[in-house]
Formats: C-alpha cells, sequence, structure tokens
C-alpha cells in the first residue's frame, strides 16, 4: 500500500502519519507514504521528527497547486489523504482569496490528479462547519450545506466538487466531515493551545462574545483511526460525520484550562465577537459507529496531558506566537 497525504506536516496531516508509521490494523500492508506540504505557517516538519528516520517516509515540499509536483507524487499511489488547507475562519474572514485557491483549486487539483493516476480511494477531509449553526439537534450527513464563513464556504465547495467528481467521473472518493480537534503539535492561533500558551506568557485569554458559543470536540487521534477505518471499509461516494463525545460552551472550556493551570477569571478578556459566528456545532455518528468507530481519547484526563505537553515543548511553539 503506497498513499498520499497532502498537508502531512500539519496538525492533523502530521498526526495521521504519525499514526500510521506506528503502526495500525487497518494499514499493516503500508508500504510507503508520500507527504506533499508547502510548508506555509501551519506545516511543520518538527510535526515528523519522530518518524522522520522511518524508511517508509517520503516528504515532498510543494504545492497542490502545483501540477507537475503533485502529479509526481500521485503517482503509483493506491490512496490519496487530502488534508491539504487553509482552515483558521478568522484569517479567512480577513482575507478569502488564499482559501479559495488552497480549499477549493486545490482539491480540484488533487482530484484530477488523483483521477489521472487512477487511485483506488480519494479521501476528502472536510469539517463540520460546511453545515453551518444548529440550535438543538444533530447534523448527519444528509444535512444541508449552510455554511456561515469563507473557510466553511470553501470547504463545501470542495464536497460538492468531490460529489461531481464521483458522480460524473467515477472518481472513487469518500468525504469526512470532523468537529473541533485538539491534541499536541496543533497551531497556538486555535482556542485551546492558544489559552494555555497566552497563560504561559502571562496574558489574558481572548473569548468572542459572550463565551457561550458551543464546540463538539475530538482528540486528533481519535479523528486519525475514524480516517484511516473510513479509507478502508467506507462506501465511495460517501461522507462520514466524525464527532467527539463532548459539547462544551467556550467559557466552560477556558475553565476547565484556567482551574488545570491555577488561575481564575481575572484571566478571561471577553472581546467584540467574531463576524458570522456559528453558535453550536454538533453532529450525529451514528454512520460512521457501524463501521465500528467510537472515540476512545477521554477529553478531561487528555487536556490535562495536552496542557503538559505546551509546558513541555516550548521550543516548539514559541517561534509560532513571537
Amino acid at each position: 500500500m503506497n498513499i498520499l497525504v497532502t498537508g502531512g506536516a500539519g496538525f492533523i496531516g502530521s498526526a495521521f502519519v504519525r499514526l500510521l508509521l506506528k503502526g495500525i490494523p487497518q494499514f499493516d500492508d503500508l508500504k510507503k507514504i508520500t507527504v506533499l506540504d508547502s510548508l506555509t505557517y501551519s506545516g511543520n516538519l518538527d510535526n515528523l521528527a519522530e518518524v522522520s528516520d522511518d524508511k517508509r517516509l517520503e516528504i515532498v515540499v510543494g504545492s497542490i497547486n502545483d501540477i507537475a509536483v503533485l502529479s509526481d507524487a500521485a503517482a503509483s499511489k493506491n490512496i490519496i489523504f487530502n488534508f491539504a488547507a487553509e482552515s483558521h475562519v478568522d484569517r479567512s474572514i480577513d482575507s478569502a482569496e488564499l482559501f479559495l485557491n488552497s480549499n477549493i483549486i486545490g482539491a480540484y487539483n488533487v482530484f484530477n490528479q488523483g483521477l489521472k493516476a487512477n487511485v483506488s480511494r480519494i479521501i476528502q477531509i472536510s469539517t463540520d462547519e460546511v453545515y453551518g449553526s444548529v440550535e438543538t439537534g444533530l447534523f448527519t450527513e444528509e444535512s444541508n450545506l449552510q455554511p456561515n464563513s469563507p473557510y466553511a464556504a470553501s470547504k463545501a465547495s470542495a464536497d460538492l466538487l468531490a460529489r461531481s467528481y464521483f458522480k460524473t467521473h467515477n472518481l472513487p472518493i469518500i468525504i469526512t466531515r470532523c468537529s473541533n480537534n485538539y491534541g499536541p503539535f496543533q497551531h497556538p492561533e486555535k482556542l485551546i493551545p492558544m489559552s494555555v500558551t497566552n497563560l504561559m506568557r502571562g496574558k489574558k485569554i481572548p473569548i468572542y462574545g459572550n463565551g457561550l458559543n458551543k464546540r463538539e470536540w475530538i482528540h486528533v487521534d481519535d479523528h486519525c483511526r475514524a480516517i484511516a477505518q473510513v479509507s478502508r471499509s467506507g462506501k465511495l461516494g460517501d461522507t462520514y460525520n466524525i464527532g467527539g463525545d463532548i459539547c462544551i460552551e467556550n467559557l466552560d472550556l477556558v475553565r476547565k484550562i484556567l482551574k488545570i493551570m491555577n488561575f481564575d477569571d481575572s484571566m478571561i478578556e471577553f472581546v467584540k465577537d467574531r463576524k458570522g459566528h456559528d453558535f453550536r456545532y454538533a453532529m450525529d455518528g451514528l454512520k460512521i459507529s457501524k463501521l465500528g468507530f467510537k472515540p476512545e481519547v477521554d477529553f478531561d484526563s487528555e487536556l490535562r496531558k495536552l496542557i503538559k505537553w505546551y509546558e513541555h515543548n516550548q521550543s516548539w511553539w514559541k517561534p509560532l506566537v513571537s
């Protein structure tokens, strides 16, 4: 089994690469992983340091928008996992053009080159944000796409393009949509690492609006295990929601972090709400559970471990916040 992981030096992509190289049943036939990453601010080869000596790993520095590089990387591959994307909502609000180029045109390039390489499967990594916000209940895979940010709209566009390639060209593609991830090597612009690293530097934690917006959380390793399961037993042309076991208000999450790190609410700073801020995300995971997947990582215990990880790996994150 030879695979291509685009965006494989980013937070989730690198976690997936580490997981496969360490060994999981779905990929006991793994021969080679090629990582293609443009190494922008969110891509970091240090994320792959612990597996860098593995002879099955090949790293190619380049963009999915460079057709020649992508074509070479896709050649002779069995499966492509497209993690490559711009993913920070705030950045998309400030300037959407990069998101359109990476998340739509880039996905189009991946689909085209996968088709030309005759791969057996492409896994398009998407997000729960394509559904928009839900006041009550749960999103299913059949829920309407109602994105409310340029980031979410770009990912929804890629999902629709993936569907069109499956229907029109019989491209063997599957879409996964995941809730908020947490875990080591997450860029400190995201809520949990931002909160932790701010406190370590004596800075307050900014919270949008009143902090009552709710998010569903899953550990990045659980997310990657789900992707691996979908890639080997999911149905071509289908979409699979990947949700966690916890849905929590942003304010309550920050207070958990404050308590663990021995701070109080005086370190919270409420700021002007984000434009188009979705109130609540929550997904129904019944479909993927039928493939045998369920989250394994306990949120509260792992949050404590994660805080210690950021304490012990300041040389990794400090250059990112300087």
